[in-house]
């Protein structure tokens, strides 16, 4: 929402030297530079059993009680369970289907509800905004019902929202079902750190992170890619969104099964504590 205006910006500057494009990627490659080490340089690693004062405080007056996480693995431990693959396949679908909304939002728009270019690309700006939302929200509403029900709410969800979008006639409840679609696009990836520390514990959680972020490079080629050729083989979206609300199906019945491990997991972790 705010690179795509900056970009534009630079490169028509720079354009009359014939160097748009070059320059900006300078630019802008100089200015990530700095925010990122400045950022890196202000986080710090909490110490061990570091908790913030309110929650604290909660915990000794018993009003809160902490959760411990399943099991405490390396990334390369974790990558030989069950559980790990469920997450990968739940993130290749979610990202797929995102990425091709993201990529077929505009033409859609323009051929499902008659919108301009200009209106259409108004229309793809504001998804930024309620998938960057959507990450705030769905990771706080996780901590409330549990990263497994959040999942299968993502799901849900999108397999409704992918069967009527093609169907849609009016403007206004077009862009509601898509920036919905949106924010559980965001908001799968926010939660996924939060339960791979549930599922794995934090030992090596940044590790795990990258290896189940694997299936964002995947979907990144599959996803448009399946878009672009069923557009070209039936020459509409629709069939795309049929096809993308059947793969959510196959993600909520991965979401189900993982919730249900969680459930299992918590109870032999309670059984061992109290025999102990």
């Amino acid at each position: 929402m705010i690179g795509g205006p900056v970009f534009n910006f630079i490169i028509e500057t720079f354009t009359v030297a014939g160097n748009g494009i070059a320059y900006t990627w300078f630019i802008m490659g100089v200015i990530y530079l700095v925010i990122m080490l400045a950022s890196a340089s202000y986080l710090e690693r909490p110490p061990e059993g570091w908790m913030p004062e309110s929650m604290k405080a909660a915990v000794e007056a018993g009003e809160k009680k902490v959760v411990a996480d399943l099991t405490q693995q390396t990334a390369n431990e974790a990558v030989k369970t069950a559980p790990f693959w469920g997450l990968w396949v739940m993130m290749f679908i979610n990202i797929s289907c995102g990425i091709a909304v993201i990529y077929s939002a505009s033409p859609l728009a323009q051929e499902s509800i008659g919108l301009s270019a200009t209106q259409a690309a108004a229309v793809v700006g504001l998804m930024s905004l309620f998938n960057g939302l959507g990450r705030i929200a769905w990771a706080s509403f996780s901590d409330v019902i549990g990263r497994g029900s959040t999942y299968m709410a993502f799901f849900v969800i999108q397999i409704v929202a992918f069967f009527v979008l093609p169907n849609l006639t009016s403007v206004i409840m077009f862009q509601v079902v898509l920036y919905v679609i949106l924010t559980c696009y965001g908001g799968g990836f926010a939660t996924l750190p939060a339960f791979i520390g549930d599922l794995f514990g934090t030992k090596q959680l940044g590790a795990i992170h990258g290896y189940v972020l694997t299936a964002w490079a995947a979907a990144g080629l599959v996803g448009p890619q399946i878009a672009a050729y069923v557009h070209t083989t039936t020459g509409s979206y629709e069939m795309t969104l049929y096809i993308f609300a059947g793969a959510f199906v196959v993600a909520l019945i991965t979401s189900m099964l993982m919730k249900s491990y969680i459930s299992r997991a918590k109870a032999a972790n309670e059984a061992r504590l109290e025999t102990a």
